[in-house]
């Protein structure tokens, strides 16, 4: 059996985004774990005030710690970088490397919300108060994601689900340094590129983590399958 693969989806994404990516890595031999966060997917039925980061940091490390795992491969994808980065605060030992993919990368003690442009926060937070009960954001059209063609678009439209709004106001909340001093390398999908989360690009040249580039959408699980396989295992 190969290493240990744990994928930690985005926001108003669930478990399901993987499934392509999940089944191309079982079988080259590795192991592969798909949790969906709590709040969203499968799982929107849990969705409360309280969900938030810290939430969502313990569905990783439960997935870690239940399943007995060790020497992981784990990726994060989109704000999934921020569950990821906080688990592995607390998991160090059980963790080989980190993978981002096209990441939204705070420093510790921030917010998501401060990983993106202001214009983007205001309007979130709009949607949020006018569709989302101000207890979760709206999703957008999964062209927003990268993602045009149109039975892919159909397919993560049909499953996208309203993000929890504390998760993005809740702060990244470690006490080691960010990537626990482990190996991480930043994948970032370049065409087209997503320019919500740019800042964080400064974030990982700050910590000298490796990057990679992917010539696909924000969604390359879902836009380029193979390409991101080839990209988590570089």
């Amino acid at each position: 059996m190969g290493q240990p693969v744990v994928l930690v989806h985005g926001a108003y994404h669930g478990g399901w985004c993987w499934r392509r990516v999940a089944a191309l890595l079982r079988e080259v031999g590795h192991e592969v774990f798909t949790p969906t966060l709590t709040g969203l997917g499968e799982r929107a039925h849990l969705l409360t005030p309280e969900v938030g980061l810290a939430t969502m940091i313990h569905d990783v490390t439960a997935v870690l710690e239940t399943e007995e795992l060790t020497d992981v491969l784990l990726v994060g994808h989109s704000f999934g970088a921020l569950p990821v980065l906080g688990a592995a605060d607390r998991l160090r030992d059980r963790i080989a490397r980190i993978v981002l993919l096209d990441g939204l990368v705070v420093e510790a003690g921030r917010r998501a919300f401060d990983g993106l442009p202001a214009d983007v926060v205001v309007q979130r937070e709009l949607d949020a108060r006018r569709r989302g009960n101000n207890l979760a954001m709206p999703p957008p059209p999964a062209e927003a994601f990268g993602v045009t063609d149109p039975a892919d678009a159909a397919w993560v439209e049909r499953h996208l689900t309203p993000q929890p709004l504390r998760s993005y106001r809740e702060p990244l909340a470690v006490e080691g340094p960010l990537g626990a001093g482990l190996p991480v390398a930043y994948v970032y999908c370049s065409e087209p590129d997503y320019p919500a989360i740019a800042a964080g690009h400064q974030v990982v040249k700050d910590h000298g983590w490796e990057w990679r580039d992917l010539p696909t959408g924000h969604d390359a699980m879902v836009t380029d399958p193979a390409g991101t396989v080839t990209a988590l295992l570089a």
